[in-house]
């Protein structure tokens, strides 16, 4: 029997705390293609899509991808957005399916609705009717509402952090809506919550507890009647009422039972907050021991990186007050980046390669999250197209673009500034721009934990940073409205 599939990918992570709203040029900039187009970029590659159509062509489906939109994680999604990207599903609607898969993150927030995910699945379950399924994949920042779990039988979430899984998160979703669309189950997703901003490691899966979480998620998905166990540390930089971290099992069966190991495994979580896998340090303590560094005997550089300003959490990616830190301390054979600074890229442009320059370089959207501008002397290293493919678990086979982009030489440190934010996932996005970060002492970057799949290997040691920029983990300087209190770490009482 052949079902008929209708999918979509709509992904936005959104940092409430953000000033810029992100619009429908944000998703132009990074990914909005047609179903043809999505399936020709993404169909091959480590996607949930990828996953999707390698299960769909071995059960014989006719899937209809509509469209596949993502903006890099920032402020909350317009409404003209919304509306003109998640159009061309709903108006297939009308039409004959037998299911629907969609590929969402679970932490998009609009400047009208605080759930995203839930406003879209609100609108495909009113189409669709009570009985046809739906199938979603989640990335596991996801703060998953109640709503998210009543309106999709269906929920998958990314096992790994670093997310390495996304073909694998695809497959697992398609294989349960098959069985569901054979009516060998009617599957439902139950949800444990508990009262925290995040997992206390942002759901870390590399090292510490939530190995064992995992461990236990898949013995129990050895039972007939349990087909996912997900779990999602959520994403603190929303002011949002339902934040925080979940478990969901897509189950059938002894609902009370499934619902019990969901709280056990929530209340691990909650057990363990305290147990704090990074050292945070300040600016000044990192440039110190960049300081120290350079005398080491230990192969490969010492990667720091600047946890607070990650642009992949909505951050501004602008923040000029680690650089600073290592300028003054005179660090040498290190490179940073990215600095998000369209405005300077600019001016640069105005200037031939090998020229000297002075130039104020980055802090221009909100000088006291990160630091404000840096007035530099540089040399133009590099300038050209930001367009680059990826070669490391993360991105490997997939385009980035980090819009018109220049690298400079400031004293010994060669900084990468772009036009268009990503974090740090992968090596080719120092080395397609002259940037060799394995023969580096330092390399200082913007990210909070996915640039460890591609980074680990050649780094000789790691350092996480709190530079005081928008992601920063004391959460106590950002202004929470909307958070349900008390909640964990706001109240530690």
């Amino acid at each position: 029997m052949s079902f008929k599939i209708l999918s979509a990918e709509f992904s936005h992570e959104t940092n409430t705390f953000n000033i810029h709203p992100t619009t429908l040029a944000n998703f132009s900039d990074r990914l909005l293609l047609d179903g043809k187009q999505a399936i020709a970029e993404l169909g091959s590659k480590n996607t949930e899509l990828a996953g999707l159509l390698e299960v769909g062509a071995q059960y014989n489906w006719q899937i209809e991808h509509c469209f596949s939109a993502a903006a890099g994680p920032g402020g909350k999604v317009t409404k003209h957005a919304f509306e003109e990207i998640l159009t061309p599903l709903t108006k297939r609607l009308s039409e004959q399916w037998d299911g629907v898969f969609l590929i969402l993150h679970g932490a998009m927030v609009t400047d009208f609705c605080d759930d995203g995910e839930g406003e879209i699945l609100r609108r495909v379950r009113a189409a669709l009717g009570p009985d046809i399924p739906i199938a979603v994949t989640l990335d596991p920042h996801a703060n998953v509402t109640v709503a998210m779990c009543q309106l999709a039988q269906i929920i998958v979430s990314h096992n790994t952090y670093p997310h390495i899984d996304m073909r694998e998160t695809g497959q697992r979703a398609a294989h349960i809506l098959q069985r569901t669309l054979l009516k060998e189950i009617t599957p439902h997703t139950l949800r444990a919550h508990r009262p925290m901003l995040e997992e206390i490691n942002g759901g870390r899966t590399d090292i510490g507890p939530m190995i064992e979480r995992h461990a236990l998620a898949r013995e129990y998905e050895q039972q007939a009647d349990i087909y996912a166990v997900s779990i999602n540390g959520a994403f603190a930089s929303a002011d949002i009422s339902e934040i925080g971290p979940t478990v969901l099992i897509c189950c059938t069966g002894d609902i009370p039972a499934h619902q019990h190991k969901a709280e056990g495994l929530a209340d691990d979580i909650w057990q363990k907050r305290d147990q704090i896998l990074n050292r945070y340090y300040s600016c000044a303590q990192v440039a110190d021991i960049a300081s120290q560094w350079r005398s080491t005997t230990e192969e490969g550089p010492l990667v720091i990186a600047d946890y607070a300003d990650n642009p992949g959490a909505g951050a501004y990616g602008d923040g000029t007050t680690l650089l600073k830190a290592l300028l003054d301390n005179n660090i040498e054979n290190a490179c940073f980046g990215p600095i998000v600074d369209p405005q300077a890229v600019a001016e640069l442009q105005n200037y031939p390669l090998g020229a000297q320059v002075n130039i104020s370089l980055g802090g221009k959207t909100e000088p006291k999250m990160g630091g404000g501008p840096l007035q530099v002397d540089a040399h133009i290293l590099w300038q050209g197209s930001g367009l680059l493919m990826g070669t490391g678990p993360i991105i490997g086979g997939l385009k980035k673009d980090h819009g018109d982009t220049v690298v400079l030489k400031i004293q010994d440190i060669e900084v990468l500034v772009v036009s268009i934010s990503h974090q740090m996932l992968d090596l080719s996005q120092f080395e397609t721009f002259g940037i060799d970060p394995k023969a580096k002492s330092v390399v200082a970057l913007k990210s909070m934990q996915h640039f460890r799949a591609a980074f680990e290997p050649i780094a000789a040691k790691v350092i996480v940073c709190d530079s005081g920029a928008l992601c920063t983990v004391d959460y106590k300087v950002l202004d929470y409205q909307k958070v349900p209190r008390p909640i964990f770490p706001l109240d530690l009482d």
